[in-house]
């Protein structure tokens, strides 16, 4: 999966991360903040993805402790999930550039 555009959770997931680690309700907070409220994850869908990005190596384990008798796991950026954002975020800008100098090229009150 390292071709190619992220999927937007995904891609929210990893910018979710990027400060520091997080639990899983931790990271559904930010990524709905992060997305100005227009993505929603639900648990199911945060930790399959969860499970799939650390076995691509892109988060990891970092702690787990104990919290009201419930397990609480926390997640951390990996180096190489690190150097996957960057790839995206690169993208991402190259993209908004090109579109950018387009609109720029647009005439004046657009076409009917």
């Amino acid at each position: 999966m390292t071709d190619g555009a992220l999927r937007e959770p995904t891609f929210l997931i990893l910018t979710a991360l990027a400060a520091r680690p997080q639990h899983g309700y931790g990271i559904l907070l930010d990524v709905e903040e992060i997305s100005e409220g227009r993505v929603k994850l639900r648990a199911g869908t945060l930790y399959t993805a969860l499970d799939r990005l650390s076995a691509d190596g892109w988060v990891a384990v970092d702690r787990e402790q104990v919290v009201d008798g419930r397990l609480r796991r926390y997640y951390r950026l990996t180096d190489e999930g690190a150097a996957r954002l960057e790839i995206e975020v690169q993208r991402l800008r190259s993209q908004t550039r090109a579109a950018e100098r387009r609109l720029r090229l647009r005439p004046a009150g657009g076409t009917a």
